[in-house]
């Protein structure tokens, strides 16, 4: 499983209203593009898939909040980098 590379990014939530729906559901348009594994959380709390949008809408993804992104496997930085650019263009909200 020499290909299942593991990367962590944090992330600070800069929109104004944080991850409710429509930025979930970004996140979850994103991720489902990808084969890897892509979980999102706050640091010393439970991650979830960024596959599930139920999932998302439990992190507490406030504007402020440190968001920790942990992507598994071949194209994990590939998807790290359209994830990125939804956290560093305020999901395209402001």
């Amino acid at each position: 499983m020499a290909d299942q590379k593991t990367i962590l990014r944090e992330f600070e939530v800069l929109n104004k209203y944080g991850i409710h729906a429509r930025p979930a559901a970004l996140l979850v348009k994103t991720a489902g593009k990808f084969s890897c594994d892509i979980f999102i959380g706050q640091k010393g709390a439970e991650e979830v898939s960024a596959k599930s949008i139920m999932g998302l809408l439990t992190i507490e993804g406030y504007q402020g909040a440190r968001i920790i992104v942990r992507v598994v496997g071949s194209d994990a930085e590939k998807a790290l980098a359209e994830i990125a650019e939804l956290f560093e263009k305020k999901f395209f909200e402001d």
